[in-house]
This record gives C-alpha cells, structure tokens and sequence, in this order.
C-alpha cells in the first residue's frame, strides 16, 4: 500500500484523531496564533490533512485574506473539501500537490502541523518554505516527539505505540519509527532556528507536542 493510500484508507479516523484529541485544539488554535496572520494575509498549510486547521485560519486572514491548503493524498483532500464546502469558504483553496515542492508562486505565511517528521530531509524542506516566504514571511511547525520532561518515560510509551500504527507500513522499516520521528522533527525545527528571527519554541500536551515559529530573515 502507498503512503497515499494509507492515509486515504484512514482518512475518516484520522480526521476524528486531529479534532478531538484532548489538547490538540487547544495546541492547534496557539500555533495559528504563532503565526502572527493579520487580515487580508495569503497563508499556506504544508500538509492539510482533513483540515483541522483551516477554519482557525480563515478567521485570522478575514474574508478578504486567502488560505491555501496543500496535500498529497485524494482520501484527506476530499473529507477538506466537505469541511469547506459545507461552511461555505469561498476564500479556502485546496491543491493537491508535494508539501516538499510545493506547487505555490508566493505567501505571507507557512503553517505545518504533523507533517515534518514524515519527510526523508526535513530540514531541506522548510528551507524551501523559507525560500517560498522571502524575508519577513511568517512560518510555524507544530510536531509531536518523545517527551522530553521528568516524567516522559510514562507517555512516552504509549506514544510509541501510536507512532508505530499510524506510519505507513513500508515507514516502518524504517525503526525504531518514533526514535525516526524524533531525529525529524528536531532537523525541521533547528532548520526554522537557522533561517528565522524571533524565534518561538513551545512544549504542550505533556511535552508530546512541539512548537516552533519564527519570522524569516
């Protein structure tokens, strides 16, 4: 099965996982609000998914600003579109297309949730997001990763156990996937570090989760 097809396969699922998981909201409403958007913005989500954070923001873009969502798996495009046609968005785009060459001219913002530790060169990639955003453009990741306070032992378990059943099976060939995952994750964000200014870094969700933003220099 490909990794397309994985995620088309669990799409309904994973929709129900990105909206209701205690504390994920809440995660997903700060990392928004990271980006600093003002209205009338252009910002690009890297890996839409099903859309979970799109309604978070178009209201911070306002109707006149535009949100642009990015994905490479027809399953979780197609629940996105439910999602913004029912709501009736018309200031909402949906493009199937590679978040790591990302089919898109320009944009006053980048937000990436979930989706760095998916990539073979995570670091390459968000260098060419900053690329994309030119000086002054916002950018924000928002990943999960082993946690790193006293107690990680505890919900570290656990969180392997998830990361290991919801990676793509040829992925996991790849293992350990959540020692993988980690390495990933720390490459996108130190990559953030090196081309943004203002930096912001956050842990949530018992330090499973975390942020990162900044402003290209």
């Amino acid at each position: 099965m490909s990794v397309q097809e994985f995620y088309s396969r669990w799409a309904a699922l994973y929709d129900l996982v990105s909206r209701r998981t205690p504390g994920v909201p809440r995660t997903r409403a700060r990392v928004a609000d990271a980006l600093g958007l003002e209205l009338g913005d252009t910002v690009v989500e890297m890996g839409c998914g099903t859309g979970a954070n799109l309604e978070r923001l178009r209201d911070r873009v306002g109707p006149e600003g535009r949100v642009v969502g990015v994905d490479f798996s027809p399953g979780v495009l197609d629940r996105a579109a439910d999602h913004v046609a029912r709501n009736g968005w018309r200031n909402v785009h949906l493009v199937r297309g590679d978040a790591t060459h990302p089919p898109i001219d320009e944009a006053d913002a980048v937000l990436a949730t979930f989706v760095v530790g998916m990539f073979a060169d995570p670091a390459g990639v968000v260098e060419r997001w900053c690329d994309l955003l030119g000086p002054g453009g916002r950018i924000a990741l928002l990943n999960a990763a082993r946690s790193r306070r006293p107690y990680g032992p505890l919900v570290n378990l656990p969180f392997r156990g998830f990361v290991r059943v919801s990676t793509p099976e040829r992925r996991r060939l790849e293992t350990p996937a959540h020692e993988l995952l980690d390495r990933r994750v720390e490459a996108g964000h130190a990559a953030l570090d090196r081309r943004c200014e203002r930096v912001v870094h956050e842990e949530h969700a018992l330090g499973l989760l975390r942020l990162a933003a900044g402003r290209v220099l």
